[in-house]
């Protein structure tokens, strides 16, 4: 989800104010196409950024005891930590599935915007919308 928000919040323009290195600012990032804006964005910075992603999945995903998908615990990595204890069974369940399929709804859509970068024409929704080219 944070990477299809990421990509409609580089599309419409928006930027945090100021450098994001020595010699590239966000704004100028924001002018770009967000594959082009990664593509400008100097290494340490990329690796930075992996290097964010690889600890909260190890945080996240890398504990032991049984696996979630084998019928362990969720991984519990929320800042700050939600009180869901007078939630019933039946409503954490409804909100579980729900999270899970808007999570791979972004997924389709973060693939759907790249592909139709690459491809012109490829996704029929986004290929006549002048705003997304």
């Amino acid at each position: 989800m944070v990477a299809t928000v990421g990509y409609l919040t580089n599309a419409a323009g928006y930027h945090f104010p100021g450098q994001l290195s020595s010699d590239v600012s966000f704004e100028s990032l924001a002018a770009m196409s967000p594959p082009d804006a990664w593509a400008a964005v100097p290494i340490a910075g990329k690796a930075q950024i992996l290097a964010t992603i690889f600890i909260a999945e190890l945080v996240s995903e890398g504990y032991q005891g049984t696996h979630y998908m084998k019928g362990g615990e969720y991984p519990t990595m929320v800042f700050p930590q939600i009180d869901f204890s007078g939630v019933s069974k039946e409503t954490m369940e409804r909100k579980r599935t729900s999270e899970l399929n808007n999570g791979r709804l972004a997924q389709i859509a973060i693939l759907s915007f790249i592909s139709e970068h690459y491809i012109p024409g490829s996704v029929p929704v986004l290929a006549n919308n002048p705003g997304w080219h």
